[in-house]
């Protein structure tokens, strides 16, 4: 696989899209991997702080509804 920006070969994934990066372009994002509720109805998160990014795309910053797979 080679670096989206310059074609070199990946050294990594961005976690948010699968785009290839190779080690000059790494960038690092939190990722969120589970959210849970409290028996107090405290939301918590479980939170990588660095998680591969590759600098193009946009994580949207809420959840977006899906009602057609309820």
């Amino acid at each position: 696989m080679n670096c989206w920006h310059c074609q070199l070969t990946a050294v990594g994934v961005c976690r948010f899209c699968g785009r290839g990066l190779c080690a000059d372009h790494v960038q690092t994002m939190p990722f969120v991997l589970t959210l849970d509720r409290t028996v107090s109805g405290v939301s918590r998160a479980l939170v990588v702080e660095d998680a591969l990014y590759c600098g193009s795309c946009r994580p949207r910053q809420a959840p977006v509804e899906l009602p057609e797979l309820d």
